[in-house]
């Protein structure tokens, strides 16, 4: 790896500080920025997101997705931990945390905004940031949108039912716009993008010609990847700069919750002998989230200035630096894999 890519952890932290500074300096322009949406999806970050996304969609081969079931082991996976395990694992983190071990520091009436909040982040399996991290540890590109594929296919039957469960509340308002176009800009443009690209590199010069492009346009991601972390903080520069205790408490059940759910996929998948290529994938979408469609439900739910609306935002901003330092430990660890 370059410079560039072999610190990449320094450049977020730093891209971090710069978006909490540029927040502060420049509120009337980030206003701006926060503005550009539309179905509670952020246009801009949507934007840098599909940058993010489109090189690894190059390497979809859509005649090899019929294959994908021949290696069911990391779906099952994915399947079981996303659907079975981390949306409970979650709401028991966020009882613990927050109705006895943070009692005499939150409020009652905030623990349970709180709670909701990180409910609404256990049972939204991630759609679009996957693809980056699994491209960025080398993942297999055709099982990773098969994951996402099936998982959101789940998604809609599922969510609702779910949150409805754990939070005691029956009338739960899936903003299925939301959730539309979340997987039109991350999933279906960026792919028929991707596979335009695709056609085109294989008849210029074959595989090599993919491999080729796909090297010089991936320093674009990385940037890209930099520019969403300066917008997200400084989206939110306020919020961490008024409540920095809050959004500490707040972060540490999402922090357990997120490596104890890597951990566990991450262990069965090297326990059950699935390759590299997949097992990183598979262990990466269950610990990063749909922050989209959780944001939005607890805004619909609860309302802009809730606890369970800011719960969501903490869940956006440990997400980018806990997922680097997982693809760096997946990196470090593709030779214990067979």
């Amino acid at each position: 790896m370059g410079i560039f890519e072999r610190y990449l952890t320094l450049w977020v932290a730093l891209c971090i500080i710069a978006g909490l500074a540029l927040g502060q300096l420049f509120p009337p322009a980030f206003a701006a920025l926060a503005g550009l949406e539309y179905a509670n999806v952020n246009l801009p970050v949507a934007i840098l997101i599909w940058a993010m996304i489109w090189p690894m969609m190059i390497g979809v081969d859509i005649a090899s997705l019929r294959r994908v079931g021949d290696a069911p082991k990391g779906l099952a996976i994915t399947l079981i931990v996303n659907w079975f395990i981390k949306p409970f694992t979650m709401a028991a983190l966020g009882v613990l945390f927050f109705k006895h071990i943070f009692a005499g520091l939150i409020p009652p009436s905030d623990a349970e905004g709180y709670l909701a909040g990180l409910i609404l982040l256990g049972a939204a399996p991630c759609t679009a940031m996957v693809f980056v991290w699994s491209q960025l540890t080398k993942g297999d590109p055709n099982y990773t949108l098969a994951q996402v594929t099936v998982n959101d296919s789940i998604m809609v039957f599922a969510f609702a039912p779910i949150v409805a469960f754990l939070l005691g509340v029956t009338d739960i308002v899936v903003p299925w716009e939301t959730l539309l176009v979340s997987v039109i800009l991350y999933v279906l443009i960026p792919l028929a993008a991707g596979l335009v690209a695709r056609n085109l590199l294989i008849r210029k010069g074959g595989e090599a010609s993919v491999d080729g492009f796909v090297a010089r346009v991936k320093p674009v991601s990385i940037l890209a990847l930099l520019a969403t972390v300066i917008l997200l903080f400084g989206f939110q520069g306020d919020v961490i700069l008024q409540k920095p205790l809050i959004i500490a408490l707040i972060a540490v059940p999402i922090l357990i919750q997120s490596y104890a759910i890597f951990a566990l996929a991450y262990g069965a998948a090297w326990l059950w002998k699935v390759p590299h290529k997949i097992a990183a994938p598979c262990a990466m979408i269950g610990t990063s989230n749909f922050f989209e469609l959780a944001v939005a439900v607890a805004i619909s739910l609860f309302g802009l200035n809730s606890g369970a609306a800011l719960a969501t935002v903490v869940g956006v901003l440990v997400e980018v630096p806990v997922m680097l330092s997982l693809v760096a430990f997946a990196n470090r660890t593709r030779g214990k894999f067979a």
